[in-house]
């Protein structure tokens, strides 16, 4: 057994105890269950706080038709519908609280540096060769985040359309790079928030008609000028830095998307 499982097992002990109990165990330096985030309390409406917003990344690609979870460190509504959609999901108990059920998957999806398992910050970082996630409109630490926040919404993704590989043909650009492939001047690419993905188990209309249900507010595919051999995917509504109004923008007219 994996050092790893045996921190995940006495965390998730820990949350099941009686209130007095938790706070006993939970007193001393919590274990961590894996190299990125560990929690130490479940979650549900009413809690705040940055364990919050940790959950809100990673379950953001469950928010449902038109909707979006705010990564506002609040457990309100909208981040229990997409527990629940995500435990859905995962075939866990569906009640909308984040304990240690919903934990361990989401331990079990992520990698050390807090990506999900099927995605990458290579994947997303620096289009045209460049690498990392500077060169854009804000910091490359923000950047990095928004990309990070991108990745789980794609997991969602692909989990929604049967586990099948997703591929990103572009992620995060530089202003360079996005002049060089001729970008629009105020892309969501330049920002981390946005991804170009393929698949070759699914057709682009799946994609793009499964997105809907991701969490992205933008999305652009076939019948759209240049967008016939990919999806594009976004959360621009949640980007605050574009100065752009926070709206939903689909348009894939030959998939139906409107």
């Amino acid at each position: 057994m994996r050092v790893n499982t045996l921190k995940r097992a006495a965390v998730a002990f820990a949350l099941a105890l009686p209130g007095a109990a938790i706070a006993a165990v939970v007193a001393a330096p919590a274990a961590h269950a894996d190299g990125c985030y560990t929690w130490t309390r479940n979650l549900y409406q009413g809690r705040s706080g940055a364990d919050v917003r940790q959950l809100q990344v990673r379950v953001a690609g469950w928010a449902g038709n038109r909707d979006i979870v705010e990564n506002d460190g609040i457990f309100g509504p909208k981040t229990a519908a997409a527990v629940r959609r995500f435990q859905q999901a995962y075939g866990l108990r569906v009640d909308g609280v984040a304990g240690p059920e919903t934990y361990a998957k989401l331990y079990e999806l992520q990698d050390n540096d807090c990506t999900p398992r099927h995605f990458s910050y290579n994947e997303l970082d620096g289009g045209c060769g460049q690498g990392g996630f500077s060169g854009g409109p804000v910091s490359a630490t923000e950047t990095r985040q928004n990309a990070l926040r991108t990745m789980w919404k794609l997991e969602a993704l692909r989990r929604s359309l049967g586990d099948k590989p997703l591929y990103v043909t572009s992620g995060f650009r530089s202003r360079s790079c996005n002049n060089q492939v001729g970008g629009a001047s105020d892309s969501q690419h330049l920002y981390g928030t946005a991804a170009d993905v393929v698949s070759r188990t699914s057709s682009l209309c799946e994609v793009g008609r499964a997105a809907r249900n991701n969490g992205f507010s933008g999305i652009f595919g076939p019948g759209y000028p240049d967008h016939d051999d990919h999806i594009h995917v976004d959360s621009r509504r949640e980007n605050n830095s574009d100065g752009a109004p926070n709206t939903t923008t689909w348009s894939a007219p030959d998939c139906g998307i409107r």
